[in-house]
């Protein structure tokens, strides 16, 4: 062919110029197309400590690890030639609509993940209408984060997550200050009776607040920014206690209640009206007892594999549980979910929401406030495109045929 100069009409549209990104936690959270993605700029971001508390499990790691091989292995079922222009992403939990089907979870030590903290968390789980628990050993009170979540949206979806202390006395306050700063239903978490074998911590030193050792002044050399956030900024405040200097296991191992039985949900609901949601239950026997106790649902949960390795993986046991409670309980699930199609085949199966806890804490290392919005993006948009793709018009629609397990 003979060859000739292209002319600039030719060539003009082939020319696509974007306009910079200048601002560096933008064009991060841009380029973050996955919860994957987040994670790797999250593990860039901050202190190795930091990183491999939210990010590790107890022992071999080998419950969270099977809980993310499942997802992996399973096999979804399309239907085709559906209309799915349209589809609904709202479901009901606790008898209360909710604009997409899965929860923020309950996550301790939250401001030392970004100095924003739970108020961030708060803040974009309002304007998304995604229901949001505080932790117990949450690092922002219950009425700063409540308020945080009422500057954005008048009636955020507020829950609040119980462990109970030996002290029953400090529990008793923290439902009654739960209760006064309008929270809606109260997460007692069950598989903590003591604290899991969290090795990744131990080998790296990990306290509450960070020692100022010869390898965490180094670190602070890598991630200069990190440090000068919390060290210029509020001093850490607990939802439950004024301070605590050393590990997280031995926090727990002094303060949790390792005597209390399914006995006590009575006890509780003697100070607590609203709903009551137990997590961290692992066994068909277990969500029998939780549910005949007067539940108002029951997470399926091995705690992110941060407990007991080797245990059950919750979503396995969804179809089971909700056969066994019916209406009576509600059933939810979380560990390992990293992203919309996690979500939609827990929901195939039967849960009726699913929790996330690392993927959004991803996002916060990775850009503050921004970073948890982009996580809820990311989560939300792959739910609507996985419904889509299975030929789906609403999450109601969903059914385990859809979903094939390994």
């Amino acid at each position: 062919m003979k060859r000739r100069v292209p002319r600039w009409s030719e060539l003009a549209p082939l020319v696509a110029l974007k306009k910079p990104v200048w601002d560096g936690v933008d064009r991060r959270l841009a380029a973050a197309l996955t919860i994957g993605d987040l994670r790797a700029v999250a593990r860039r971001r901050t202190p190795r400590s930091v990183f491999d508390y939210t990010d590790g499990a107890a022992e071999a790691e080998v419950s969270l690890s099977r809980a993310r091989r499942l997802f992996g292995d399973l096999e979804f079922q399309p239907s085709v030639l559906h209309d799915v222009i349209d589809v609904e992403l709202r479901t009901q939990v606790l008898g209360l609509p909710e604009e997409v089907p899965y929860c923020f979870a309950p996550t301790g030590f939250t401001r030392l993940m970004h100095h924003e903290g739970e108020p961030a968390v708060a803040r974009v789980a309002a304007q998304r209408g995604i229901p949001y628990a505080l932790s117990t050993m949450g690092t922002t009170s219950i009425e700063v984060t409540a308020a945080a979540g009422r500057a954005v949206a008048p009636d955020p979806r507020l829950w609040f997550q119980l462990y109970v202390w030996r002290d029953r006395s400090a529990a008793i306050d923290l439902v009654a200050r739960a209760k006064a700063a309008g929270y809606e239903a109260l997460m007692l978490t069950v598989d903590v009776p003591v604290a899991g074998a969290r090795l990744r911590d131990a080998r790296n030193g990990f306290s509450i607040p960070p020692s100022l050792t010869v390898k965490t002044l180094v670190d602070m050399s890598t991630h200069p920014l990190w440090w000068a956030n919390l060290l210029t900024t509020d001093p850490l405040e607990f939802a439950s206690l004024t301070q605590w200097s050393g590990t997280v296991a031995d926090l727990l191992d002094r303060l949790f209640d390792p005597t209390m039985t399914i006995d006590d949900l009575a006890w509780l609901r003697s100070i607590w009206d609203g709903p009551l949601i137990v997590k961290g239950v692992q066994t068909l026997d277990d969500v029998r007892r939780v549910s005949d106790a007067g539940a108002d649902a029951v997470v399926l949960s091995n705690h992110g594999g941060r407990q007991l390795d080797r245990a059950p993986v919750p979503m396995r046991l969804v179809p089971d549980a909700v056969d066994a409670v019916g209406d009576t309980t509600e059933v939810w699930v979380d560990t390992g979910i990293m992203s919309g199609g996690d979500i939609v085949a827990c929901l195939a199966l039967g849960a009726r929401t699913a929790l996330v806890g690392r993927a959004y804490l991803y996002g916060l290392m990775a850009g503050g406030e921004r970073g948890v919005d982009r996580a809820a993006e990311i989560l939300t948009t792959e739910i609507r495109r996985t419904l889509r793709l299975l030929g789906v018009r609403a999450i109601t629609d969903l059914t385990p045929a859809h979903v094939r397990l390994p």
